[in-house]
C-alpha cells in the first residue's frame, strides 16, 4: 500500500473497552474487534442508501479510513490492508462514518468514485442477487439477479479472471 502504518501490535489507536454505558451512549470510540481482530464494515451509497458491500477492517484499516477519508479494508484472503479502488480506480470517499450502539460494526456512507461499481465483479453493489423467500429452502433454490449490467469488465481492470 505504501503508507506508513498508523498502529502496530504495541500501540493501540483506539480507547480500551470501558463500561457499558460509555460504550453504548458515551463519546469514546472503543471499537470491539472480533477474535481475529476484525470488525464488519458496511459501505452504503450516501445518496441512495443502497448497500454496496460488506467487508472487514482491522484496527489499522479503520485508523486509515478515519485519517484519509477513504475506505480501507483488511483482505482476509490476502492478509493485507487494501485501499478500496487502489487497482480498479473505484474508490470510496467517506461522507459519513458511523459505529453501531455496541461499537462492533461500522457503517460508511460513501460516494463511489470511478465507474460507480463497488463489486470486484463489475456490479454497482456486491448484493446483486436475491434469495427468493416464501418456500422451504432446498438444493434446487435458485438466486435471482437484481442487477444485470456491469459497470466494468473485471478481466480488463484486474487482468485476470475473478473466479
Amino acid at each position: 500500500m505504501g503508507e506508513a502504518p498508523l498502529c502496530d501490535e504495541t500501540t493501540a489507536v483506539f480507547a480500551p473497552r470501558g463500561e457499558r454505558g460509555e460504550i453504548e451512549e458515551g463519546l469514546t470510540l472503543s471499537p470491539k474487534f472480533d477474535q481475529d481482530g476484525l470488525i464488519p464494515a458496511i459501505a452504503a451509497d450516501a445518496d441512495s442508501g443502497d448497500v454496496l458491500m460488506l467487508a472487514y477492517m482491522n484496527e489499522e484499516a479503520l485508523a486509515l479510513t478515519i485519517a484519509t477519508g477513504e475506505a480501507h479494508y483488511w483482505s482476509r484472503s490476502r492478509s493485507e490492508i487494501w485501499r478500496k479502488g487502489a487497482t480498479s480506480g473505484n474508490t470510496q470517499k467517506i461522507v459519513d462514518l458511523r459505529i453501531d450502539c455496541d461499537q462492533d460494526a461500522i457503517l460508511m456512507k460513501v460516494t463511489q468514485r470511478g465507474s460507480g461499481a463497488s463489486c470486484h465483479l463489475g456490479f454497482k453493489s456486491c448484493f446483486f442477487r436475491a434469495i427468493p423467500t416464501g418456500a422451504a429452502p432446498s438444493a434446487d433454490l435458485k438466486l435471482e439477479y437484481r442487477e444485470h449490467d456491469k459497470a466494468f469488465d473485471p478481466a480488463e481492470v484486474y487482468g485476470k479472471s475473478t473466479d
